[in-house]
């Protein structure tokens, strides 16, 4: 009996020192995402994901952020007009992706990671490809609202939507801006599931109504 009260004992000990493992690598790699500077860090960062992803194999979050790490490479090369790398980028954040979606169904912090992928795939050539990987984006931002209204990154994907789109196409800075405010205020509010739950967006809802005209 004692031996068994041992084993159960000793077993509880590993597996709670390995989830623990899991943790401290996750939140060690997460505090780096917004604070990356260049294409090769954020690559160097989504394979250091995907490779926590791959030992742990259940857990969706370390494909989420390879996903998210490989957006951020993609809107880097978009600010600095590199549009030519956007579709390679975009289809290497969805590898990712696709698998996070695969351990957690119906998750709208995902289909707002989706939203992004299509966005940089429809910023190559915006005429062409709005009727397609626009009003697919449009469509994942759709779903994600359906399971998570109230998320401020979703509300932070409308504001960059409307500001940035010109007035003849249905945008508008002044509503842009209401949808930022509306962004951080909700950021007050939410509550995230657990401490390695994305909850990036903040920063840039902040810049804009500081730099408001």
């Amino acid at each position: 009996m004692k031996k068994l009260v041992f084993g159960i004992c000793l077993f509880i000990g590993m597996n709670a020192f390995s989830q623990t493992a899991y943790e401290k690598a996750m939140s060690e790699k997460i505090a780096l995402v917004e604070n990356h500077k260049t294409a090769d860090d954020f690559t160097a960062l989504a394979n250091d994901f995907k490779r926590i992803g791959d030992k742990e194999k259940t857990q969706w979050l370390p494909y989420y952020y390879a996903a998210f790490s490989t957006i951020q490479k993609g809107r880097m090369a978009m600010r600095e007009g590199k549009l030519s790398d956007l579709d390679p980028i975009a289809t290497e954040a969805q590898k990712f992706l696709d698998f996070a979606m695969d351990l957690s169904k119906d998750n709208a912090e995902n289909l707002i990671l989706q939203k992004m992928i299509h966005g940089l795939k429809m910023m190559v050539n915006p005429q062409e490809r709005f009727m397609s990987e626009g009003m697919l984006a449009a469509d994942a931002l759709s779903k994600a609202e359906k399971i998570d209204a109230e998320n401020p990154r979703l509300t932070l994907m409308k504001a960059e939507d409307t500001y940035f789109t010109p007035e003849q196409f249905g945008g508008s800075r002044a509503r842009g801006l209401e949808l930022f405010q509306k962004s951080l205020d909700q950021f007050k509010v939410y509550k995230t599931k657990s401490a390695l739950d994305p909850n990036w967006g903040k920063g840039e809802a902040e810049y804009f109504i500081a730099n408001k005209p």
